[in-house]
């Protein structure tokens, strides 16, 4: 597995966060390749420093093979005779700002700057011309020590290696290109920069003057019976063939079997659980399917115990390379930390970027390995999108199937954890994915109806390129039973969850997401018991299912004029919802309101808009104005702009329920 970067992109936390984990997992197929041309975009990397030494030490302390490779061949004989070690001196004392600066000079100024302050240095080359000195090449233009270098770290065993190269940035392309701080914005090069780079590339032959002066330079391509083309040719055979090529051969899978997924259905009866706690059963029974069992793959950065997943340690136990060479300190007890060659748990410690790597791994296998795979990577929510979400794009990009599930979501529900951990947008990010599912479920059988979809849009007979994310609450409530027929609108995004009680005269509408359930179901109550209103239940389980089918809908119709026109299914669903509706959610107002202008009827969105804050669930529900008392103030205000209500109803109710009607709008307080 050989990776190839530079040493700018070194200062990317992404590219060395993660370097002990593949010297501790002795990966000796993994060889780095940094091209050390000293430059970044705008200038150099370390110009006061020395960039190459940088990253020596901090491979070698993570664990890993090092080869230097920083001065051709051409320099051997030099260093050869520097018996008083001045030229060593001189190499190790200059910074890489100076060596840039001798790459865009010529060989005069090399012996004076570089030679010539030391009579020693300058007596070592006063038997080369400046043309000689200018043409000293850095040792990652040398092809036989770059060759020495690769052979040497295929055939490192137990550890990692990096080879560490240094070069001239734009190499060939001419005094007036190379090394400078513009050439990375440099794009246009005129017929002589073209033919001294054709010259310094031994193209002569290949590519005359004449194909030079044509205007746009030519692409050249070696003829079939060359010896380059032949070489190019068996390297690709020996790689297997050219790339991108991407062939699937995978399999499809089973659905999970009858009872796996069954036993949540039936709800929780009396005892109050969280979706969280849920899919921990769920999670479990999947592990235990016999048709899909092995090919799960939990994922879980060290917050097992929070997700309530510990149970898994020793039934499942965690992957570690080599075993557990120890007694853990809980081994007396049901729930021990179990490790083991063959564990199925994937912990990568404190990093989603980590688990992140994981998740690619295995939702890329069916494409790498012809082999299906399962994985759920279970994370704090907030620390999910917008923590990892250039990793989230580029598994989309990469055609990634599994499940993401954000643990611990809203921005109300996670009690006394405040700014750092209040998610109330992860939704909202995922939205920008194209080809993620993202849901919002709020009672148990919603979650394994979604995770049922899931596997089947992944990996039955006909599987997709899409992956999924779910929000996962921590608060405990009593979980109802699955009503009939509702599995197809929990995929779609909506479905009636409860109708309205008997007896009021005025009808309303609420829609509710995740945690959100529990104040509209509240509210509903007390419309019917104290206000007149019967409030019918929506379950909006993914509002961003919602937005692309009214999306997909919308574009269909502009583009078929003369065809019968389509009616989105959040329009269709909705179209006999009486009275105003009103969506309630632990998230952002926006995330309801990707649907708002397909909505039938007045529209109103609560959700919790700004920071996240340390307090109780009721204190917090209160300021975000998302509580069952701010959800009947909002029906009633619907109504009331809708002509079936009173502006002093409204004023009534406020007082009430004692909402501070001139309190601070919670999106700047």
């Amino acid at each position: 597995m050989w990776c190839f970067l530079g040493d700018g992109e070194c200062d990317e936390p992404e590219t060395l966060g993660a370097l002990s984990l593949a010297a501790r997992e002795q990966l000796d197929n993994l060889i780095f390749v940094v091209n050390c041309n000293l430059q970044r975009l705008d200038g150099p990397v370390r110009g006061n420093g020395k960039i190459i030494q940088e990253l020596e030490a901090t491979f070698r302390g993570a664990g890993w093979n090092v080869i230097k490779v920083v001065w051709g061949g051409k320099w051997d004989e030099l260093l050869a005779r520097d018996v008083d070690g001045v030229l060593l001196n001189k190499m190790n004392t200059s910074v890489d700002g100076e060596y840039q600066k001798y790459a865009t000079e010529d060989g005069a100024y090399i012996r004076e700057h570089f030679f010539g302050p030391d009579p020693r240095l300058r007596g070592l080359v006063e038997h080369l011309s400046d043309d000689d000195l200018r043409n000293l090449p850095r040792g990652g233009h040398d092809y036989r020590k770059l060759y020495a270098a690769y052979k040497a770290a295929t055939e490192t065993t137990g550890q990692p290696t990096v080879i560490l190269a240094k070069t001239i940035k734009g190499w060939t392309l001419g005094p007036e290109i190379e090394a400078r701080n513009s050439t990375h914005q440099i794009k246009k090069m005129n017929a002589a920069q073209l033919k001294l780079m054709r010259d310094r590339l031994y193209l002569q032959e290949e590519i005359p003057d004449a194909a030079l002066e044509k205007g746009e330079p030519p692409f050249y391509c070696p003829p079939p019976d060359s010896f380059e083309y032949q070489y190019m040719m068996e390297r690709r055979q020996a790689l297997n063939g050219s790339l991108p090529h991407r062939v699937v051969r995978a399999k499809p899978l089973p659905a999970p079997g009858e009872k796996t997924l069954s036993e949540f259905d039936a709800g929780s009866g009396k005892r109050s659980v969280s979706t969280t706690m849920a899919f921990a059963v769920m999670l479990r029974n999947l592990l235990r399917d016999k048709g899909l069992g092995q090919r799960i793959v939990p994922i879980i950065p060290d917050e097992a115990r929070t997700f309530g997943m510990d149970g898994l340690f020793k039934e499942v136990k965690i992957y570690a390379p080599l075993g557990q060479l120890y007694e853990p300190v809980d081994s007396k007890l049901m729930l021990t930390y179990s490790e083991a060659r063959d564990g199925q748990i994937l912990e990568e410690g404190i990093s989603e970027a980590g688990g992140m790597a994981d998740f690619t791994a295995a939702g890329t296998a069916y494409a790498t390995w012809g082999q299906p795979m399962i994985p759920f990577f279970i994370f704090y929510s907030m620390f999910g999108f917008q923590r990892v979400g250039d990793l989230i794009w580029a598994f989309g990009d990469m055609r990634g199937r599994g499940f993401l599930l954000g643990g611990t979501a809203g921005r109300t529900t996670l009690l006394g954890e405040g700014l750092q951990h209040d998610d109330g947008h992860s939704l909202l990010l995922a939205s920008t994915v194209p080809n993620v599912a993202a849901y919002d479920p709020a009672f148990a059988y919603e979650v394994a109806a979604i995770v049922a979809d899931g596997i089947s849009r992944m990996y039955g007979p006909e599987p997709e390129d899409i992956f999924y994310y779910l929000t996962l609450y921590n608060e405990n409530y009593q979980m109802p039973p699955r009503p009939e027929g509702v599995n197809e609108g929990i995929v779609r995004g909506l479905y009636r969850f409860a109708d309205g009680p008997v007896g009021p005269s005025r009808r309303a509408t609420i829609l509710f997401s995740g945690s959100a359930s529990q104040a509209a179901l509240e509210a509903q109550q007390l419309l019917a018991e104290e206000h007149d209103v019967a409030a019918e239940l929506w379950s909006a389980t993914s509002y961003k299912a919602l937005r692309e089918d009214a999306l997909s809908v919308e574009r269909w119709n502009r583009l078929h004029p003369e065809l019968q026109p389509r009616t989105p299914y959040v329009t269709e669903a909705l179209e006999d919802a009486a009275g105003p509706i009103v969506a309630v959610t632990d998230f952002m107002k926006s995330v309801p309101d990707q649907v708002a202008r397909w909505v039938p009827g007045h529209f109103v969105p609560l959700g919790t808009d700004g920071f996240g804050r340390s307090d109780t669930r009721e204190a917090l529900r209160r300021h975000f104005e998302t509580d069952a008392a701010h959800v009947v103030v909002a029906v009633l205000d619907g109504l009331r702009a809708t002509g079936e209500a009173k502006a002093a109803e409204v004023a009534k109710t406020i007082a009430r329920y004692g909402i501070d009607a001139d309190a601070a709008d919670p999106r700047v307080s």
